[in-house]
């Protein structure tokens, strides 16, 4: 599903402004011991210039960002306040748009590079929330999609595009969607299941020789605070893509943002879902078993961020320092917005 962005995201007052939050610790970590244990991470804010603010436009949900040649690459969901937009700005009836960039902080948006599938389509209503993998010379775009109008009882799928371009044509594959909510074993046990109802927000990573496609899952009468992240393997980039035994991996994080750091896996997991996992960086030397390292009490709204090793598979990876975020204030348009970080020296304990 799209990824709800809650309004307390960091913002700027106008643009050109750049703000920086100074963290405090809190009480949002469930014990307190570990709240004092865990060092703080500052991140800052600045604009996106050509991504800002625009009356009845909304671009949101952004995907890592990948860097080709000297250009970087950025994709989104996009949608216009006009007739026939579902509940805008929600997204839900949105198309994949790119921007690209020399420098991460001007951005000229280059235009559609997904749009919805045909009649009858499992995305037939909308295509969002991109996540991009580069493999073998090709591109990957996973992504979510609708078939009808979005309700609070709509299922939700992830499938997959493929180009040999960043900047397309985008083919779909045949077997769309690749990552579906898991069936219970028994008709009780559909609720159970942590991704039973919907899987969305992929991001993507090479890890062991495998491709490593980390979602968020909820399941049955489970609100969105209760999502939880899990991921899929699989040996080649195109899939199939396999659910790990031990999912959920994280048990927490409504928006989903990985990247390979030192020797093994970090994620950040944002406002929304369990205390002691939301707002914090988790760590998992395997790629599977996560545990908190950091506390961020104000990390981005629907993060996506600059990995430069996502798929190098290599065994000391440089940490994601950069990425863009999405506002999306009370009243207005959502945009896109690019924040900073320093995790160098985050104690990773492995």
């Amino acid at each position: 599903m799209i990824r709800d962005t809650f309004v307390r995201n960091p913002l700027f007052p106008m643009a050109g402004v750049l703000c920086a939050f100074w963290i405090t610790a809190t009480s949002l970590v469930a014990d307190s011991t570990d709240a004092e244990s865990l060092p703080i991470i500052k991140f800052t804010y600045s604009p996106a210039h050509g991504l800002g603010q625009e009356k009845g436009v909304c671009r949101r949900d952004p995907s890592d960002v990948i860097k080709v040649g000297d250009t970087y690459y950025v994709w989104y969901s996009k949608v216009l306040d006009e007739p026939g937009a579902f509940k805008y700005p929600h997204g839900y009836s949105a198309t994949i748009w790119y921007a690209t960039s020399k420098d991460g902080h001007h951005w000229e948006e280059q235009g559609e590079a997904l749009g919805k599938g045909g009649p009858g389509a499992w995305d037939e209503e909308g295509v969002y929330t991109p996540g991009i993998l580069v493999a073998d010379g090709k591109y990957y775009l996973g992504y979510d999609g609708a078939d009808k109008p979005w309700s609070d009882v709509s299922p939700a799928s992830e499938g997959l595009a493929i180009s040999d371009s960043p900047d397309g044509p985008w083919t779909r594959h045949p077997d769309n969607p690749l990552n579906r909510p898991t069936q219970p074993r028994y008709p009780f046990d559909h609720p159970r299941n942590f991704d039973s109802f919907r899987v969305c927000d992929v991001s993507l990573i090479v890890r062991d020789g495998k491709y490593w496609w980390y979602y968020k899952g909820r399941g049955h009468d489970r609100t969105p605070a209760q999502t939880m992240m899990g991921v899929a393997i699989a040996d080649d980039p195109a899939g199939p893509y396999i659910k790990h035994a031990e999912n959920p991996v994280v048990q927490g994080g409504h928006e989903v943002l990985v990247w390979p750091h030192g020797k093994g896996v970090a994620a950040l997991i944002g406002w929304v879902g369990k205390d002691g996992v939301n707002r914090t960086i988790q760590y998992a030397p395997d790629g599977i078993n996560f545990r908190a390292v950091a506390h961020v009490p104000n990390p981005p709204g629907a993060p996506g961020g600059y990995r430069p090793d996502a798929f190098t598979d290599i065994e000391d990876a440089e940490p994601m320092s950069w990425g863009l975020g999405m506002s999306h204030p009370d009243r207005g348009d959502p945009y896109l917005y690019r924040f900073d970080c320093d995790l160098s020296g985050l104690d990773l304990g492995d």
